[in-house]
């Protein structure tokens, strides 16, 4: 049973579902803005704006945390996390990403672009 559970699986066990999210982070972190599902992109922004909020802090235990939940061993996206997005955002108290609805597109999902607010 689901009660209570609000999150999508998008058709998935969880460890392709982690792996999915994972992916999509990082290629939001490294190339600032991506297209993907209006689900997809939904379910991304939570992750995004954690990840940022831990970057704001800038101690050692956040780098290590932002690292874990990327999952990512090239230590460029971790680091632009912290150097280069998270300093941006000093003065903004979360909201740090916008969605984009792009509509529906002909094989019938809903496209949506996924950036950081400028």
């Amino acid at each position: 049973m689901q009660h209570g559970n609000k999150n999508r699986t998008f058709g998935r066990v969880r460890s392709q579902r982690t792996a999915l999210m994972r992916g999509l982070a990082v290629s939001l972190i490294r190339d600032g803005k991506i297209k993907t599902t209006e689900a997809k992109a939904k379910e991304l922004r939570p992750l995004i704006e954690r990840l940022v909020t831990y970057g704001k802090k800038n101690t050692l235990s956040a780098r290590r945390i932002v690292a874990s939940r990327l999952g990512e061993p090239n230590t460029s996206i971790v680091k632009k996390v912290f150097d280069v997005i998270a300093p941006k955002f000093t003065e903004r108290a979360g909201g740090y990403t916008r969605i984009i609805k792009m509509g529906r597109t002909p094989a019938g999902r809903d496209e949506a672009v996924i950036e950081f607010v400028e």
